[in-house]
């Protein structure tokens, strides 16, 4: 029988960024701006993040083969597309046997005109926007130029699409960005917005933190994803990895 989940999906937040750290610290200083130089999709992994991608992929790789990913899908962002080449690397994947592929679907939400914004500088300089955001809440607001949450789950619903039509019964691991795994949930919990958010409000997704969802076969006609894991770190505190919670650049806050 054709299946239409795939068997095993693992969706992963990318390792620590240098603007995760640039981040951290303009908050720490009362700056209005973030000072970070490159943009948001080149700024790449900290050396931490780095070591938390490979610690990841040597969890991975010590897995059985029956229990690796076949397909890789990831954002074409530096710091996720990096964390999914070294997590491979880690693991002994290499191309020939599992499928890599860049998805522009699958990148960060975009800020528009708060980019690079603490939430010191948003309440400075936009003082109406931040007005119109406490009114409206993070999931239907969108910034000038940007997105909102309702607009990265209409494209990711083409990916789950994608997904079901091309990787059934496969697995398949997703490296993204913190939105992109609370969004890909509450495709796949059928959540709404008060439940999404209450979860959002629980705490930042952990960097290369892993939520695993795997194919219940019995749920008729054509199975379910269901949820068996979220933010899974114990790879990363076995290695001896530090597990990082910032939020990605900019900060935005929470509601």
């Amino acid at each position: 029988m054709e299946k239409h989940w795939p068997q095993t999906l693992w969706i992963v937040r990318h390792g620590q960024s240098a603007g995760n750290v640039a981040r951290d610290n303009a908050e720490a200083a009362g700056l209005p701006l973030i000072d970070i130089a490159t943009r948001d999709m080149d700024t790449p992994l900290s050396a931490l993040g780095e070591q938390q991608a490979m610690a990841l992929g040597e969890w991975f790789g010590s897995q059985p083969a029956d229990q690796q990913p076949e397909v890789i899908l990831c954002s074409p962002y530096v710091r996720a597309h990096d964390s999914a080449r070294l997590l491979m690397k880690a693991a002994g994947l290499s191309e020939d046997r599992v499928c890599f592929l860049v998805d522009e679907r699958l990148r960060e939400k975009e800020f528009g005109a708060l980019d690079r914004l603490t939430h010191l500088g948003i309440s400075q300089k936009y003082p109406e926007l931040t007005e119109q955001r406490a009114h409206v809440g993070k999931f239907y607001f969108r910034p000038p130029g940007g997105e909102s949450w309702c607009d990265v789950i209409l494209r990711l619903r083409s990916v789950v699409e994608m997904v079901t039509r091309e990787h059934g019964g496969q697995r398949v691991l997703i490296m993204g960005h913190q939105v992109i795994v609370n969004c890909m949930r509450y495709l796949l919990d059928q959540l709404d917005e008060a439940r999404v958010l209450a979860m959002d409000r629980q705490g930042d997704i952990p960097n290369c933190g892993v939520t695993t969802y795997v194919l219940d076969e019995t749920v008729k006609p054509k199975g379910k994803l269901v949820l068996q894991v979220a933010n899974f770190v114990s790879p990363l505190r076995r290695a001896g990895a530090p597990v990082t919670v910032e939020a990605d650049v900019p900060a935005a806050p929470k509601s």
